[in-house]
């Protein structure tokens, strides 16, 4: 169901596509001026208004006539030590070297950018370390704290509140800087354990 978000702007729920699929579909829609992600809708931003009608992203993805990049991959480089490591290990009945083992197992894709710019939500997640977000957050969570949150990982790319549980600190790269947000919907990312 298409809800309007303005004179300029449409929300959809999410098909059934990979990010990069999704996004460069929204992007080959005329007038298309930006794509927003989250786990379930789709916006799309026009530079003029907004259709009257929803437009039909699996037909757009279909007609893409340029093929779409290679996933971008990403390592980043982890220090297992965040203050919740310990307590994400007796929840899950894992001893700690287990939760970081699969922690590090997967190659997760960007599935979108979220509530701080330039914090990815990265799908890929072992179901045996799924959590629901802390009860209480915390006021300051560190710039590069690595964390996991229901079924996502993910990294905070400036200190912020937060409340997802601290596994460890990225050391590299840094996630946003001058040029913007490091990684975008679509890349896949693997951890790794910092030298």
């Amino acid at each position: 169901m298409m809800q309007r978000l303005g004179p300029r702007a449409i929300r959809l729920p999410r098909p059934d596509l990979d990010a990069a699929h999704l996004v460069a579909a929204g992007r080959s829609l005329p007038g298309v001026v930006d794509v927003v992600l989250t786990d379930a809708w789709i916006a799309l931003y026009y530079a003029g208004p907004a259709p009257e009608a929803a437009p039909d992203l699996r037909l757009a993805a279909a007609a893409l006539q340029t093929p779409l990049e290679a996933p971008r991959e990403h390592a980043l480089h982890v220090r297992y030590d965040g203050e919740d490591l310990g307590e994400v290990a007796r929840a899950v009945g894992l001893p700690i070297a287990e939760v970081i083992a699969r922690h590090l197992a997967p190659v997760y894709d960007v599935a979108f950018m979220g509530f701080l710019p330039g914090f990815p939500y990265l799908h890929g997640l072992d179901a045996s370390l799924r959590l629901p977000r802390r009860s209480t957050p915390r006021l300051r969570v560190p710039a590069g704290a690595v964390a996991i949150g229901g079924p996502y990982a993910g990294v905070y790319p400036v200190a912020s509140p937060g409340g997802w549980h601290l596994l460890g600190q990225l050391l590299t790269p840094q996630l946003f800087g001058d040029d913007g947000a490091l990684l975008r919907p679509g890349d896949r990312v693997r951890f790794v354990v910092a030298p």
